[in-house]
């Protein structure tokens, strides 16, 4: 009869077969209300699950990361189930976690509507404090199909169709209501006591724009109410921040449907824009870098040998010339690079090679996916190609690391996240060219000193990397920087070196970006500053306003003054009042107003304010230069604005 072995190392003798619930019983009524599953010999179950044999076995709560998630999938449950109830006709499809909750795609004679949503939840809070029981049952695939068919659901019925024949099909009910599921789920639904549905989209079945639209009702889960109120606030305070709404009240870009997934920068937003190209290229250069431009059009040949064409090809643009020649448009900078390696006979004494590229890029993404800056079709990357010898891996990366981390707080970003992704399921190169080239990251990381956490089957397509993931100023998470260890690419293109010894050596190449994408950075710096950029990123670092028309003269003398020391400064002398004008300028996040009446003219003097309303009295303009030239020389390490 089984031992159950718990954790902490202690053990559990029966003498017949338990359930999950029961040792969770067995250990206290305070655990046993709190379990929602069961972890046996690593496998999640639930808890009505049956151990028979000698096993280990984990108690999930709320606590743990598993148990939310099993939570946010029983209450996609949830809402299918209050749907089916409130609209019999509605046919349910998949409903999976997501990040932060869950969504469920219905087909429906019509639009859900913000009154349906309304009724939808209150139903959910109905079905919620019933406390229903949830049961699982295991069938056939023919049973479960013939089941699904008979109850209406063509949907259900197809993706069961789809499943292996020997693979087991389980379904979950409760109350009167049956669903397709792997689970586990949890034990009742009275579980479920803190949800919000929160918006409906449209959804192509099975994600192909071929087939026909379904409707997404998303929606978020949490443990109780107070962590589902504090992510309700932060979802506020994302819509406060959003970098689109940002960029129309202060001019700073526009996007069309002529351009889908392109950028109109405007003269503000360009500046900006230039100011990070510059900041970066600053920083490359004293870590020696060399600037270099690879074409946007190359024949598909190039990318077909790379093997991009096979993994890429359908987020690739192609294009065919007169003389049926295949050209595609770069979505990536590397292989142009490589290029540029090649270019001439190359010796052992030049690498590391550090070639680093502001290059446009171009992949085609669903119109569905667009989104402002953080999800386009043409972009610019801060892209480096680092040509080293293997033996050289562990040095470069750890500089790498240091100087991407480094760039990252002169932005406001002290809390950054480090994933170890690893070889995905498709990919070239051989399993030990493979071990090598991940070994030779996680050595790299070791001396580096960093932590990291490991994002499986997510590396390139020719070899693994560093993901760096910034945590904003309301605990948003955006994953930016990579660096990659490549041991495929090169070999792949033909690129070699001539070692000490005048033999021919493929070189490692490190693939390295920080921003990533300058219009992503560009708009996760909008909403983590909410706007309001630190002075040496503002489009406009300061006005210089009047009071009447008898102060112009010396406000456009200021102006000009300040512009000619390199300051981006502006005036207003519109005919307004001065509360008027400062509000205004508040509004567009202008980081110093700077104020002069009768009194300033007669003393050479400005009264000085901050976008927050702090007042810094007066001082000459001299003196005002003076410490906004020490604010802009000491860029680094830029704090968020309260």
């Amino acid at each position: 009869m089984p031992v159950v072995t718990l954790p902490d190392g202690s053990q559990r003798r029966f003498d017949h077969p338990v359930t999950v619930d029961e040792v969770a019983a067995g250990i206290g009524a305070g655990l046993r209300k709190a379990a929602l599953a069961g972890r046996v010999n690593g496998k999640l179950v639930d808890t009505s699950y049956v151990i028979a044999d000698d096993a280990n076995l984990a108690i999930v709560t709320d606590k743990d990361a598993d148990g939310l998630d099993i939570i946010r999938h029983s209450t996609a449950h949830l809402l299918a189930q209050a749907v089916k109830e409130l609209f019999p006709d509605a046919q349910v499809t998949i409903g999976p976690v997501i990040e932060d909750g869950f969504y469920y795609d219905f087909a429906y004679e019509r639009p859900f509507t913000t009154e349906d949503l309304a009724a939808i939840e209150a139903k959910m809070a109905e079905l919620a404090k019933a406390d229903q029981k949830v049961t699982r049952r295991v069938l056939s695939r023919d049973e479960a199909v013939t089941f699904f068919r008979n109850l209406g659901e063509i949907y259900k019925a197809e993706i069961i169709a789809s499943i292996p024949e020997k693979e087991e099909i389980s379904l979950y009910g409760q109350g009167n209501w049956v669903d397709l599921c792997r689970g586990p789920h949890v034990p009742s639904t009275g579980k479920l006591k803190a949800f919000k549905l929160t918006k409906v989209a449209g959804a192509y079945w099975r994600g192909d724009s071929r087939n026909e639209m379904l409707q997404r009702i998303y929606g978020t889960a949490w443990a109780d109410r107070k962590q589902l109120e504090e992510y309700l606030h932060r979802l506020e305070e994302a819509e406060k921040r959003d970098h689109r709404r940002i960029g129309r009240e202060l001019d700073l870009f526009h996007m069309q449907e002529e351009a889908p997934g392109a950028v109109f920068w405007h003269p503000k937003g360009w500046r900006v824009f230039q100011t990070l190209i510059g900041f970066m290229r600053e920083r490359q250069r004293a870590a020696g870098y060399q600037e270099v431009n690879a074409p946007e059009l190359m024949d598909a040949t190039l990318w077909q040998q790379s093997g991009h064409l096979e993994k890429f090809g359908e987020s690739m643009y192609l294009t065919k010339t007169p003389d049926e020649r295949l050209y595609a448009i770069k979505p990536m900078n590397c292989p142009g690079h490589v290029q540029i390696f090649k270019h001439g006979l190359r010796s052992y004494r030049e690498l590391p090679l550090r070639l680093a590229e502001f290059g446009k890029v171009h992949r085609y993404e669903p119109s569905g996916a667009l989104h402002g800056l953080m999800r386009v079709r043409a972009f610019t990357q801060d892209d480096a190609h680092i040509f080293i010898t293997e033996a050289q891996i562990t040095a470069e990366c750890v500089a790498v690391t240091k100087q991407i981390l480094e760039i990252y707080a002169d932005f406001g970003f002290e809390d950054v996240r480090i994933k170890f992704a690893d070889r995905p399921p498709k990919r070239v190169g051989t399993d030990e060219v493979w071990d090598r080239a991940e070994e030779a990251l996680k050595a790299a990381s070791r001396a580096a000193g960093i932590e990291y956490a490991l994002n499986r089957g997510e590396g390139a397509f020719y070899g693994p990397k560093l993901e760096f993931v910034l945590r904003d100023a309301i605990g948003r998470d955006w994953q930016c920087g990579t660096l990659q260890v490549d041991l495929n690419l090169p070999g792949r293109l033909g690129a070699y070196y001539i070692d000490e010894h005048s033999a021919k050596r493929t070189p490692v190449m490190l693939h390295r970006a920080t921003f990533g994408s300058l219009e992503r950075f560009f708009a996760i710096l909008l909403e983590h500053h909410a706007g309001r950029l630190p002075a040496w990123l503002a489009p406009v670092q300061a006005v210089v306003l009047s009071i009447t028309e008898r102060q112009d003269g010396y406000v456009g003398a200021v102006t000009e003054t300040l512009k000619n020391q390199g300051f981006l400064v502006e005036s207003d002398l519109r005919n307004e009042k001065v509360g008027f004008k400062i509000r205004e300028h508040t509004l567009q996040r202008v980081p110093y107003l700077l104020v002069a009446g009768d009194k300033e003219v007669a003393a050479h003097l400005l009264s000085v304010r901050t976008r927050n309303g702090k007042d810094l009295g007066t001082m000459s303009p001299e003196t005002f230069a003076e410490r906004l030239r020490i604010e802009l020389d000491s860029r680094g390490r830029q704090t968020v604005e309260g």
